[in-house]
């Protein structure tokens, strides 16, 4: 099946263009001219990806965003214009995977959407899902379970904890790489993110983030812990794992 991606751009030109590039690429592509319109393509059918700019009248892609994240995992990667570092950081605070900032080359979209979709979980139909039970990989750590076929965490009472896709690839990385120490250049690396002071920032807001979801306190955390001017390391008690 084609991923299928929703582009929501006020520029006319510049939304065609991505739309071709990516449609020549491969890839089923839906256009938006606002907020208003994508929602109304958002709840009619699915999407693996929204590529939003987050300059746009009337509702902002921020807010297109938040309302996203809220109903769905469908991968999100903000446009920003040059200079606006606050913007990026919002959004990945929001939780968007990644982000490309204005102008861009068509290319370095292509790249982003590729290395985002890689990340994002594919609908399985009910028949392989059963096929596939006995073989989906676990890890068990304190009292949550991650389920990296199905990119999930639940919790001790068996309640999924809710976790952006950028969220969980950070915990894949350490879950993988358990009682490791892990530079903020190694995570970029693993999450296809290239070493930069703004990638660091994001991988930091991933951790502070997954903190407050499984850390009883996120100051004081038990799993994912600070090794002061090295990076970080998660410490998996012995007796877990799959």
């Amino acid at each position: 099946m084609k991923a299928r991606i929703i582009v929501v751009e006020d520029e006319p030109d510049l939304r065609e263009a991505v739309a071709e590039y990516l449609g020549a690429s491969g890839y089923d592509v839906a256009t938006a001219e606002n907020a208003a319109a994508a929602r109304s393509l958002l709840e009619a059918q699915p999407f693996h990806l929204a590529i939003l700019d987050i300059a746009m009248p009337g509702e902002d892609g921020l807010s297109l965003g938040r309302w996203l994240r809220s109903k769905t995992q469908i991968g999100i990667i903000y446009a920003t214009a040059a200079g606006t570092a606050l913007d990026r950081i919002v959004g990945l605070e929001l939780g968007a995977d990644d982000y490309i900032v204005k102008p861009y080359e068509l290319r370095e979209v292509l790249a982003r959407v590729r290395s985002v979709l890689r990340r994002v979980p594919q609908p399985v139909a009910p028949q392989a899902a059963k096929a596939e039970a006995g073989t989906r990989r676990f890890v068990n750590f304190g009292g949550f379970q991650a389920d990296f076929d199905g990119r999930l965490v639940t919790g001790a009472n068996g309640a999924v904890i809710e976790m952006a896709k950028s969220e969980f690839d950070v915990l894949e990385v350490f879950l993988t790489r358990a009682n490791r120490l892990l530079t903020r250049a190694a995570i970029s690396e693993a999450i296809g993110f290239v070493e930069d002071p703004e990638s660091s920032r994001a991988v930091d807001i991933r951790i502070m983030r997954l903190r407050k979801k499984i850390e009883a306190d996120p100051a004081n955390p038990k799993f994912l812990r600070t090794v002061r001017g090295e990076g970080y390391i998660f410490s998996l008690p012995t007796g877990d794992g799959n």
